[in-house]
């Protein structure tokens, strides 16, 4: 009975930290660099149907471009960024700050949403990117948007952000 309990316990905590939020596919990625971020969504919310998935780009991350999904509508939201950065040796100075996938993913269901862009050789190496994420579902909505305090565990947040941790250039 005990090892039953215990059993149940640990899919119960695997469960919750392992599925229950939205994550990044690379979990480390290069400044200076290309990259592709991959959202994972592995449920619902309580059950229901994912109907919208919003992610917040990132200042640094610049130049991107979502991919389509089919049978998903996809918005974009372009502004100016905080400061003018190079790419490939162009400044760029405004681009795609905010990402919408509005379609259905039966909460039964796993899927992938993505985006490619280049992180900026001016951002902090060792340190985290943190892509906010809201997932409005036919029932509630989950903001994976939090941030651990400076050098904090990233499961000291109940609703984590997406997050890249960024490498020395090549």
């Amino acid at each position: 009975m005990l090892k039953v309990i215990l059993l149940a316990a640990a899919g119960t905590l695997f469960a919750g930290t392992a599925f229950a939020h939205v994550t990044l596919e690379q979990g480390e990625a290069r400044v200076g660099a290309g990259y592709k971020a991959v959202f994972r969504v592995p449920h619902g919310c309580a059950g229901s149907a994912t109907v919208k998935l919003r992610v917040q780009v990132p200042e640094g991350y610049i130049g991107v471009k979502p991919m389509p999904k089919p049978g998903w509508k996809l918005d974009v939201v372009k502004g100016k960024y905080d400061k003018t950065y190079k790419a490939y040796g162009h400044p760029i100075s405004e681009g795609v700050k905010e990402i919408d996938w509005t379609g259905n993913l039966p909460d039964d269901y796993y899927d992938e949403f993505v985006m490619s862009g280049y992180l900026a050789d001016s951002l902090p190496v060792g340190e985290m990117l943190y892509f906010p994420v809201v997932q409005e579902c036919e029932k509630g909505t989950a903001r994976w948007i939090e941030k651990p305090a400076a050098g904090g565990d990233p499961d000291s947040v109940e609703h984590p952000a997406p997050a890249v941790k960024l490498l020395p250039k090549n």
